[in-house]
């Protein structure tokens, strides 16, 4: 890889490619971020090689996959140059079968609800947003793989679904010759990495999952900028968000951003450059999924690519000391 440029990852053992950077619009589509900033981000980061946009029907109550669709739409780019995904779990309307569920009567319906607020015939990928519990595994495994025979979506995959959720995921698909989950999207950030690195670590290298995870700066803590508190306008500070509030303040995690924050400045970058380029340096990471309120943080976050080779096995051995 050449310093700065973007580079492609198969999707897990997919045939698909997906930019190690990728962009993402939870939280910033409608609370902080209109159409007109969501088409200037979009653009930068396109401008930058990333081909793979990530989306959730929750995400705004709907309305971010309705803002990225209208700015695909207007920004005319060919549907075979893009990636695009949702997911689905929560729901939009608090009635029995409609929310917190994977069963199969929402699922069916859920995916055409994304579809028509996206204004496309299909998404590239699908996610199962949460496990649900209350569901078999083989009635959500059943519906996933009709969804994508249908051809409403191309893959399917889970979202903080438990290793043993996993393989029961796989096991089924395999016994009915059905369509496996090709992928997984956990939080994985300098301060959260013991799932991504410790519990699907057999379940990747067994089935080849790819992972397209959430949260590089987790919450914007990675930037440095809650050091001193919540500032006015920040994520932390946004409403609807107050469980991050006690995450964001916690003196031991802070601790370790401050010396993160030492090893970045002698690395010549930011906080936040080195937090992504550290989750794009492991190999099992298809794409980070990165997000931004402004282009210039869109730029900023690009530009972890530069930094991705400065990450020596010295750099990492130091990293390792302060967040293990």
């Amino acid at each position: 890889m050449t310093t700065g440029e973007m580079q492609y990852r198969h999707l897990g053992r997919s045939g698909l490619q997906v930019s190690v950077l990728s962009f993402g619009s939870w939280v910033t589509f409608g609370p902080q971020l209109d159409e007109e900033l969501a088409m200037q981000c979009m653009s930068v980061a396109r401008d930058a090689g990333v081909n793979f946009f990530d989306n959730a029907e929750v995400y705004a109550g709907g309305d971010s996959e309705r803002i990225m669709g209208s700015v695909l739409s207007q920004l005319g780019w060919p549907r075979n140059s893009y990636v695009v995904s949702t997911k689905l779990f929560w729901g939009l309307s608090r009635i029995p079968n409609m929310s917190n569920t994977l069963n199969r009567k929402y699922l069916m319906q859920a995916i055409d609800g994304s579809l028509e607020r996206f204004s496309l015939d299909f998404v590239d990928l699908l996610f199962c947003h949460r496990p649900d519990p209350r569901t078999p595994v083989e009635e959500t495994v059943w519906a996933m793989h009709d969804i994508v025979s249908s051809g409403k979506a191309l893959y399917w995959g889970t979202s903080e679904w438990s290793s043993e959720a996993l393989v029961e995921a796989h096991e089924i698909a395999d016994r009915h010759h059905l369509r496996r989950p090709v992928m997984e999207q956990p939080e994985y950030n300098l301060l959260n990495r013991r799932r991504v690195e410790g519990e699907y670590r057999p379940v990747i290298e067994r089935y080849g999952l790819g992972l397209t995870t959430w949260s590089p700066l987790a919450s914007g803590q990675l930037t440095g900028k809650y050091l001193d508190g919540i500032p006015a306008g920040s994520r932390g500070g946004l409403e609807g968000y107050e469980w991050l509030k006690g995450q964001l303040t916690d003196e031991q995690r802070n601790t370790k951003v401050r010396q993160l924050k030492q090893v970045a400045d002698e690395l010549g970058c930011s906080l936040a450059q080195l937090s992504i380029a550290w989750c794009a340096r492991n190999p099992q990471v298809s794409s980070v999924i990165t997000g931004a309120s402004r282009p210039e943080q869109v730029r900023e976050n690009m530009a972890a690519l530069e930094v991705v080779e400065r990450l020596s096995d010295d750099v990492l051995e130091r990293i390792d000391r302060i967040t293990r």
